[in-house]
């Protein structure tokens, strides 16, 4: 069994349960192998999107841990989310280099045109916008991160095609 054919994402609609069911699937199949905890977060975040206490408490049950070790895996990473998420990430660097080259008309700007703050999502699911301590573009900054794809050199006048990218 592959953990892509799980995690595939191609099953945007799929209901709670199939969801579960699928989590479930990834569970089984790698809970026995070292250091699968992260791994199998990795894989539940990406079929529901993100990790809800409920979830992580099936986890810990399905896994037979303790919650509070799936809670503090979760609580201390930062890739990992509590909060449900858009369907695309939108991370802009606020690192020294990219905040004084104008990093915050660039939050003002998806701020405007996605009608999100900073730390929200979008309406319709599709966004959801963030600020990162620093993203590693300092040599042309300002930089943002879409999913993975990363943007230098961004100005607000740019952020409209970015999002239509999307």
């Amino acid at each position: 069994m592959s953990l892509d054919n799980l995690t595939c994402g191609c099953n945007h609609g799929d209901t709670e349960e199939e969801k579960y069911a699928r989590i479930a699937q990834v569970i089984d199949a790698y809970k026995d192998k070292e250091g699968n905890l992260i791994m199998i977060l990795h894989a539940a975040q990406e079929i529901y999107g993100y990790l809800p206490l409920e979830l992580q408490k099936f986890i810990a049950l399905r896994m037979g841990i303790p919650l509070s070790k799936v809670y503090g895996v979760v609580g201390f990473y930062s890739f990992f989310s509590t909060e449900e998420r858009g369907k695309h990430t939108i991370h802009i660097c606020m690192g020294t280099a990219c905040y004084v080259r104008g990093a915050s008309k660039l939050v003002e700007a998806f701020e405007d045109r996605l009608y999100v703050k900073v730390g929200g999502v979008t309406a319709d699911k599709k966004f959801t916008l963030d600020v990162a301590r620093c993203i590693g573009a300092c040599g042309l900054a300002p930089a943002i991160m879409v999913d993975d794809d990363v943007y230098q050199q961004v100005t607000p006048a740019s952020v409209g095609s970015i999002v239509s990218n999307y």
